[in-house]
């Protein structure tokens, strides 16, 4: 197998926006030490330097750098009072320096943004940005290991499904068939494009998970009509092969698939627009309903 790598510029947004205040040399890390419980906050003290513990200074600041940068200028603040003020700093042989930002909301990567890459491999330019994504399980430590993905391994699959609902996979066809390089991704992930719902019913309240009737309504209409013993790879199938490449945590959510009667496919096409009402139901599970707005 072979793996590649890449110096990639990374950047870390914060929840407030921050007035702009220079900083002399502020070099926010998260780390772990054995006299310590859990991760910490620090600052590295200089650039391949040991680190001051920042939640030593104030123990009132939180512990995680995801906390940290949603309460914004507040903690800012005192991170830069704690540069100023000669701390005591722990060599670096005594931490492990963690991924600044571990288990964010999404990771968002930008392709070919490179005008020598894109030479050597022989394609244009891109007009606007190419965007994918990684998981945020794929984060690890700036000196961790990169580990080669095993073989595939059979597995309990159901074990680790705690039961099911439904999901409306809300797509923008246009983004995903015209723009980004014909990506999936910018298509189906705008803001309330995944409506959830109504209950999770746990897998021992239903008879049999892959054999429920499944329907979708457009303003009261009948768009799309099947059973969920219909799908090619079943809920243990999906899961098992998902876990070879990423590690599923308790409140993950998987989309199992669509039934035929999609918009784009039907002659002539049919999309969504506003003042629509769409109900998405599944046998035993429920019924949503969502409007456009």
């Amino acid at each position: 197998m072979l793996v590649s790598c890449r110096r990639l510029l990374t950047a870390l947004l914060q929840a407030q926006k921050w007035p702009f205040q220079p900083s002399r040399n502020m070099r926010l890390v998260q780390f772990q030490a054995p006299h310590l419980m859990g991760p910490h906050l620090g600052l590295e003290s200089e650039n391949g330097g040991g680190v001051i513990n920042l939640n030593a200074f104030d123990p009132t600041l939180p512990k995680t750098m995801m906390e940290f940068l949603e309460q914004g200028e507040a903690t800012l603040s005192v991170a830069r009072r704690a540069l100023a003020a000669q701390l005591p700093v722990l060599p670096r042989s005594e931490v492990t320096f963690l991924a600044p930002v571990t288990r964010p909301d999404k990771v968002v990567c930008v392709g070919m943004n490179y005008v020598d890459h894109c030479k050597e491999q022989n394609i244009p330019v891109p007009k606007e940005p190419i965007i994918f994504s990684k998981f945020p399980s794929s984060i690890v430590g700036p000196y961790d290991e990169i580990v080669l993905p095993p073989e595939s391994q059979a597995t309990d699959a159901m074990a680790h499904v705690a039961g099911f609902t439904v999901a409306h996979d809300v797509s923008a066809r246009d983004w995903q068939t015209r723009r980004n390089g014909k990506q999936w991704l910018l298509g189906k992930t705008f803001d309330t494009f995944c409506p959830l719902g109504p209950a999770l019913v746990t897998k021992d309240s239903i008879a049999d998970p892959h054999n429920l009737k499944i329907c979708c309504r457009v303003n009261g209409e009948v768009v799309q009509s099947s059973n969920t013993n219909q799908m090619v790879f079943k809920t243990e199938d999906l899961i098992a092969w998902v876990s070879q490449f990423v590690t599923l945590y308790p409140g993950d959510v998987m989309l199992t698939g669509t039934p035929p009667g999609v918009g784009l496919f039907r002659k002539p096409p049919v999309f969504l627009k506003k003042g629509d009402e769409v109900q998405c139901e599944i046998e035993e599970l429920g019924v949503m309903i969502n409007k456009v707005v």
